[in-house]
């Protein structure tokens, strides 16, 4: 072969980073050494795989093809390396999970696959479901879990379990017990919400992009555990997954607003990418997802330890 597996590793970075110096810290070399072997790889086959625009380096069309199979090579080297090493485990992982799946599913998950492959490394980012699929296609991470749909040419969605919204408030709101709630109630009221880009958020407003009036958003906050904190004070309303509010319905420091009219159902789903080769440790890892949920209708049934 006329290319080395280091060539493409730096091609790779390089296309993540968009800029040499930042993929050579990632790869531990001189920025001089990535640049030749960036270099040395374009001269060989005759041809350029990124562009220069301004200080950033943007994949053309060649490089755009090359992308995907330079990284499943990759992928498959490093399953090769390990083996010959004679390490135990199934390889690293690379898992992006939006808030509620990383905050009460992800990491017992993860706890799951590390004590069966105990020689593995696992590396978890918990984002919103807009920047959990752009890592995605960028190829930073290897798998997505997430919370909403992915329309994305490039994304493969495999569906994973039923997650539902749901509507609530402090125990002192007036709208605690309330037997039924308009949405013309419910839009009156001040509202904690998730930020633009997250799935809880678009669900919301897809429930009820029919309907006439807009949410009285008093705070947009990134964290589910940030919002129920500022609804248990009073601040107003919120809309979360029903997997993240079990605790604090059995504890009563939050109730549920009873909301028949809103569809808030969702789907949890696994993601990654359509070029993507799926390693050992990828579909342990989807095994596991699928022990989790064996016989489960929806996730709030799945069984957590209990928070005190």
């Amino acid at each position: 072969m006329r290319y080395t597996l280091r060539q493409l590793e730096v091609f790779v970075a390089v296309a993540q980073h968009q800029s040499v110096s930042r993929a050579a810290r990632e790869l531990a070399l001189s920025q001089s050494a990535a640049s030749t072997a960036l270099a040395e790889l374009e001269r060989q086959f005759d041809c350029q795989l990124l562009d220069r625009i301004g200080k950033r380096l943007k994949l053309n069309a060649l490089g755009f093809q090359l992308l995907p199979k330079a990284v499943a090579l990759l992928d498959r080297g490093e399953e090769i390396e390990e083996l010959l090493r004679g390490q135990r485990g199934v390889g690293s992982l690379d898992v992006g999970a939006t808030l509620t799946i990383g905050n009460y599913l992800a990491t017992l998950l993860i706890s799951d696959f590390m004590q069966r492959h105990p020689g593995s490394r696992v590396r978890l980012q918990v984002r919103n479901t807009a920047s959990i699929i752009e890592r995605i296609v960028q190829h930073e991470l290897d798998l997505g879990l997430i919370e909403g749909d992915c329309q994305h040419a490039d994304v493969v969605l495999q569906p994973w379990v039923e997650d539902e919204l749901t509507v609530f408030c402090s125990p002192r709101h007036p709208l605690a017990g309330a037997a039924d709630v308009s949405l013309e109630q419910l839009l009156r009221e001040a509202w904690i919400m998730r930020e633009q880009g997250s799935g809880t958020r678009l669900t919301l407003e897809h429930a009820t992009r029919h309907r006439r009036g807009r949410f009285n958003i008093l705070l947009e906050l990134e964290h589910t555990e940030g919002i129920k904190r500022a609804v248990e004070s009073g601040l107003g309303i919120g809309c979360v997954s029903h997997l993240a509010l079990r605790d604090a319905f059995r504890r009563g420091s939050l109730v549920p607003i009873a909301t028949p009219q809103l569809d808030l159902k969702r789907q949890f789903a696994f993601i990654w990418h359509r070029h993507k080769y799926l390693s050992t440790g990828m579909r342990e890892f989807l095994r596991l997802c699928q022990q989790m949920t064996e016989g489960v209708r929806r996730s709030d049934e799945i069984e957590l330890p209990a928070i005190l």
